[in-house]
């Protein structure tokens, strides 16, 4: 990835490996199950097996190739481990918040936006109830230096006894 480069407004900039984010094992709806796919090289020991599924992730930036967490968080996640073993809510609003979370998106990442569309308008305080208790895990956007650009590659693969197959192919990909 590094020997590329973009160019953007007739400007060329270089493209860096995002260092510090990893590709990941998945399990059955759980999105980070666990073990790691560094994207740049590194002494991790870790092997991938038979039967694993991973989502293999390319980061790439026209910054410094680190990046940090900014700005307004709009994408969130149910901690899996709390999703095996509830917590008990005492506000009222964010335990039916969290009702609707789980029948509608279980463990799977979902926006801020997708529970507005849901009708769930008035969903910031209990929001922030439910990731201040550990229950709601946010993303927030990467960014790496100002005025840097940062992209996001990704296929799932499945390790199968013979072969690799990627299982996100498509026509357009």
């Amino acid at each position: 990835m590094e020997s590329f480069e973009v160019e953007l407004d007739g400007k060329v900039y270089k493209v860096k490996s995002i260092r510090n984010l990893n590709g990941h094992l998945i399990g059955p709806y759980h999105i980070h199950a666990g073990k790691s796919v560094p994207i740049v090289k590194n002494n991790d020991p870790g092997r991938m097996e038979e039967g694993e599924v991973y989502a293999i992730e390319t980061f790439g930036s026209t910054g410094k190739g680190v990046v940090h967490d900014d700005m307004e968080c709009s994408h969130h996640m149910i901690d899996f481990d709390m999703f095996q073993k509830p917590v008990p809510i005492r506000d009222p609003k964010a335990r039916a918040l969290l009702k609707h979370i789980e029948k509608k998106y279980g463990t799977l990442p979902w926006s801020r936006r997708q529970l507005t569309r849901d009708g769930e308008n008035k969903h910031l305080m209990p929001l922030k109830s439910l990731i201040n208790a550990g229950i709601v895990v946010p993303y927030p956007p990467l960014c790496d230096i100002r005025g840097s650009f940062v992209s996001q590659m990704e296929h799932t693969v499945l390790l199968r006894p013979t072969c690799k197959e990627i299982i996100s192919r498509g026509d357009d990909f």
